[in-house]
């Protein structure tokens, strides 16, 4: 399993939604600035379906980041398992002034784990970025 986390400077009202919010989500959930993500559909349910495409905004490659919710208890967890079959949680632990966001999930077979590790980092990174600078 692979684990990150960050701080988060907000209320966990305001992190969760820009966490979870489709609007919001295309905004932050890339790993560097070639990347975009152009469509989302989030389904925030256990049941629920979630498809993020992921894609170089110069068009040369993309993919889908897609599965089905599992667990959902509002500012506090989400668990989900992806296509493939690989399981994954966000856990949110308020701490008033902040926010401690920490993803766990299994990595692929077909990319090193240092890399994914690094990937997921920087996505949480720019989720940070994105929520602190936030104005309502």
């Amino acid at each position: 399993m692979i684990q990150v986390q960050n701080k988060i400077n907000a209320s966990i009202e305001k992190v969760w939604d820009l966490w979870t919010l489709p609007e919001h989500i295309m905004n932050w959930n890339n790993a560097s600035a070639d990347w975009h993500t152009p469509y989302v559909e989030n389904d925030l349910k256990a049941g629920g379906k979630f498809k993020f495409t992921m894609a170089l905004k110069d068009g040369s490659d993309g993919f889908d980041f897609e599965g089905i919710y599992t667990k959902i208890e509002k500012f506090s967890w989400i668990e989900y398992q992806l296509l493939d079959n690989r399981t994954a949680n966000v856990r949110f632990e308020n701490s008033g002034d902040h926010v401690k966001l920490t993803e766990t999930f299994e990595p692929t077979t077909k990319d090193s784990a240092d890399m994914e590790e690094q990937f997921c980092t920087a996505i949480i990174q720019n989720f940070k970025k994105y929520v602190e600078n936030f104005k309502e």
